[in-house]
């Protein structure tokens, strides 16, 4: 009976522990696994605002760092390379006094992103998000638009500068979700 007690206990612990082999837990369980280190050369800028790409840069790299179990490298060769252009800004009235002079604007950027492999090869399946201004996705480099759009109203203390960078910081959250995988 000992015999058969152990031989029990054996089978029950192998079929418990063989069904949690490929199992995921916590935020892992969000980002590709076959991914340690990701790439982020400087965002490319159409724009004609200074800095923008720079500071993208910066957002984009501290949120990767701080939201993902991925590691942030300066090395081409990483496991994955994250391409972002940033297309451009706007920024329009919404709203004027009885001079017309303006008092709150809405305030506009997007981006490009493309996530591929050392083999250049997307990671995750792309989906097409339109674009602001007409602008298409070319197909032979797959690219998921990312759009953030903002109020500005100088008169509650926000200036062009601060409110740039909330959209920076938004973008970068938007662009790091992109790099999840889906359900």
């Amino acid at each position: 009976m000992n015999r058969c007690s152990v031989i029990v206990v054996l089978l029950v612990t192998a079929s418990l522990t063989a069904g949690c082999a490929g199992y995921r837990a916590g935020s892992r369980s969000l980002y590709a696994p076959d991914v340690a280190t990701v790439y982020v050369p400087m965002v490319e800028s159409d724009s004609f605002r200074r800095d923008l790409g720079e500071r993208l840069t910066e957002a984009l790299v501290k949120e990767i760092e701080l939201k993902t179990p991925y590691k942030v490298v300066n090395s081409p060769n990483a496991d994955s390379v994250l391409e972002v252009r940033l297309r451009g800004d706007r920024r329009n009235v919404q709203a004027e006094d009885q001079f017309d002079n303006p008092r709150v604007f809405a305030t506009s950027i997007w981006a490009e992103v493309s996530w591929l492999n050392r083999r250049r090869l997307p990671l995750g399946p792309m989906h097409s998000v339109p674009l602001s201004g007409g602008l298409a996705a070319s197909a032979a480099q797959p690219t998921i638009g990312v759009t953030q759009t903002n109020p500005l109203i100088p008169e509650s203390g926000q200036t062009l500068a601060s409110q740039q960078q909330l959209e920076i910081a938004r973008l970068a959250e938007q662009i790091v979700g992109v790099m999840e995988e889906p359900w």
